[in-house]
């Protein structure tokens, strides 16, 4: 059976069967038939959301595998660098910083560059690249928090167009029916769901990555005073 045909059959049974078989049965619509079957502001609400929630799994995804990736780094790693920085082999520690992707390598990198200045410009400069790794690691994070927000305002802005339609429809009805005020109300709840759901997946994916970052930003820190500590140690 060719997709074409399989196409066919869904829209015979979802669009003609129902019409044919039972003209008084109740109309039971689907999520996306409540939204596209009423008014151009439903279609462009139900597509908002759409996009929003799309939105939102992509950076939860892709910031999540970031966090991992940043945290990921072995654990001797500063033991390697120690034993090169101790024996006097700088270039050594250099190149074992920049094999390892990771932003607390490239802060040691840095410290490394400025080996044989003041303390506090080396400290300093290490401040420096810590905080542009921060930057990067954030990144997204604003949106996702802006994203769980604006989801349940379009859903909100979604059930009042729904109860707009359905007064409407009253305001028009010569008799006043269940059937009359069911299409607004129902697509009024369906907006309201779907705001809710991007709001939550939003809100929760924001919670998970920011704790991850700090788990990041801790071993961060913790690297840097490491290496500092490592530069105030009596040569041996």
């Amino acid at each position: 059976m060719t997709v074409q045909s399989l196409l066919a059959a869904f829209w015979f049974l979802q669009v003609v069967t129902p019409a044919d078989t039972d003209p008084l049965a109740p109309d039971h619509k689907s999520l996306l038939d409540s939204f596209l079957g009423n008014t151009t502001s439903s279609m462009v609400m139900f597509f908002v959301l759409v996009f929003l929630s799309i939105a939102a799994v992509y950076i939860i995804l892709e910031r999540y595998w970031t966090l991992q990736r940043a945290g990921r780094v072995d654990h001797n790693f500063m033991n390697s660098i120690r034993a090169s920085v101790e024996s006097g082999n700088l270039q050594a520690a250099k190149a074992l910083c920049q094999s390892v992707d990771a932003p607390m390598a490239r802060m040691v990198e840095k410290g490394l560059d400025r080996i044989g200045k003041p303390l506090e410009d080396i400290n300093k400069a290490i401040e420096n690249v810590g905080n542009l790794e921060l930057l990067k690691l954030e990144r997204n994070l604003s949106t996702l928090a802006s994203i769980s927000g604006l989801g349940p305002m379009f859903g909100l802005l979604g059930t009042v167009l729904g109860l707009i339609l359905s007064f409407q429809d009253m305001s028009t009805a010569t008799n006043v029916t269940p059937q009359v005020l069911s299409g607004g109300i129902y697509q009024a709840l369906t907006s309201t769901a779907m705001g809710l759901i991007v709001s939550i997946v939003a809100m929760a994916g924001y919670n998970l990555l920011v704790s991850n970052l700090d788990k990041v930003v801790y071993k961060m820190e913790y690297t840097a005073l490491q290496f500092m500590d490592l530069l105030q140690e009596p040569s041996r």
